[in-house]
This record gives C-alpha cells, structure tokens and sequence, in this order.
C-alpha cells in the first residue's frame, strides 16, 4: 500500500493536478522509433505519475489521454492508442483499487467501440468507493464539445420546466459539464514545450497555474513533477483580486 504522502515531501501538493500529456511522437522521431514506441513509453509515465501523486497526497489527478480531435490522426495510430487504453484498463484496475484510488472518465463515449465502454465502466464500477485519490482520464474529451453538450441539456431542461431560466448562472452551468462534483484544477501542467490548452478544460482552468515543461510526456518522472508543484508554489494566486 502507497503512503499518504512522501516523507522527502516539503511543500504541500496541489488539491487537483491536470496534465496535457504531450510528445509521445516526438520522443519516438527523435530515436527513430515508431510513434507506437512513445506511446508505450507514455503509459508507463502515466503509471509513475500516479503512483507519485498518490505518494504525495493529490486528491485529484486529471489526465488528458484522447481528445476529440485525435480520430484526424492515421488510423494505424489510433487503432494503437485504443488497444494501448484496452491494456491499461485490464492490467492497472486491480492495482489502483489496492491503493485505494478512484478512477473516472470524462468526455464522449459513444465513438468509443462496445469492449471498451464496457472496460470503463468495470473500472469505475470497482473502484468507486475509493477515496485516497481520484484519478480522472479524460478520453475523446473536447471542451467545446462539453460546453455545446451542457448547452443543449440544460435548454431541454429549461424547455421541460425543470429550471427557470432566471436560475442559470456559472454554478449551475458547472453542474452540466463532465467535471460536476470534481475541484477545479490548482495547476495544469503540459509537457512538448509547446503553450497552449488545446480544448482541455477551458471552463475549469479561469483560474489555474499554467506550468509548461520543455520535455516529450515520456521523460516525464517524479523530479518533473516536483519541478512543476515548485513552479505552482511560487505563484501568487490572487483570483482576479488586487495585489493589495
């Protein structure tokens, strides 16, 4: 069983890390490999940093695994990707229950093919009473499509009398989208160098630190992280309030 957090621990970690895991291509072009190679190499970074956040006592880890805009990719390297979660779901499930770790999916799963809804829904239906920590993936998540999916339902619900339209505010609208329930995130962090978003949580990150790591997803380890949760401590987050 994983410790609460880590003895060389100093600084408190971030309630709610999020993560754009960027330049698995890049990693596997950069030592003639296939794009397969650093994906592969990607998911055992995304096995070290859970393993690390659980250790450090992070109540919520999102992570950015398939975006919406991922089906232009070939084909051959999508096929790769789905087969690459078709393993993680059936090999990671039983350890991250161990650890008492809950996992949940955001974003569309229609697209997704019948086994692997059915592998997502077995892992969250096992792990749901977990409570040490929340792992969120999100998977062919876009979010403006999140935002054109909370508009239409909560129109419906106007249309059927469930709410007045004079009770739509920001509290309610957060209630429509995939992440009801969960923290927003303190910190979103993104590897490749590259500094941008990329449709990952825009509505959540209104006050997030943006920390940008000059290294491909699949260098990513526990010293990068600690450099990243450094980074955050050093901002002074004031909320849109003056600096006094």
């Amino acid at each position: 069983m994983l410790s609460a957090q880590s003895e060389h621990q100093t600084a408190p970690a971030p309630r709610h890390i999020a993560i754009i895991m960027y330049g698995n291509g890049r990693w596997a072009r950069a030592r003639n490999l296939p794009r397969i190679a650093g994906h592969r190499r990607g998911a055992e970074a995304v096995r070290k940093t859970v393993r690390a956040c659980r250790e450090m006592g992070v109540s919520y880890l999102t992570l950015y695994a398939f975006s919406s805009e991922n089906w232009t990719r070939p084909a051959e390297e999508v096929d790769d990707l789905m087969t690459l979660l078709r393993v993680y779901l059936r090999r990671e499930i039983a350890e991250l229950d161990k650890n008492d770790i809950r996992i949940s999916f955001i974003g569309d799963r229609t697209p997704l093919a019948a086994d692997i809804i059915a592998l997502i829904d077995e892992a969250e239906g096992k792990t749901h009473a977990n409570q040490a920590m929340s792992l969120i993936i999100a998977l062919n998540y876009g979010a403006h499509s999140e935002f054109v999916q909370a508009v239409r339902h909560i129109t419906e619900d106007v249309v059927a009398g469930r709410i007045p339209t004079d009770e739509i505010d920001e509290t309610l609208f957060s209630r429509y989208l995939y992440t009801t329930g969960i923290p927003d995130p303190d910190v979103i962090i993104r590897t490749s160098g590259e500094k941008r978003l990329s449709n990952f949580l825009l509505w959540q990150s209104a006050y997030a630190e943006l920390v940008f790591l000059d290294i491909n997803w699949p260098d990513f380890d526990r010293g990068s992280l600690d450099r990243a949760i450094e980074e955050f401590h050093s901002r002074e987050r004031r909320f849109g309030a003056s600096r006094g």
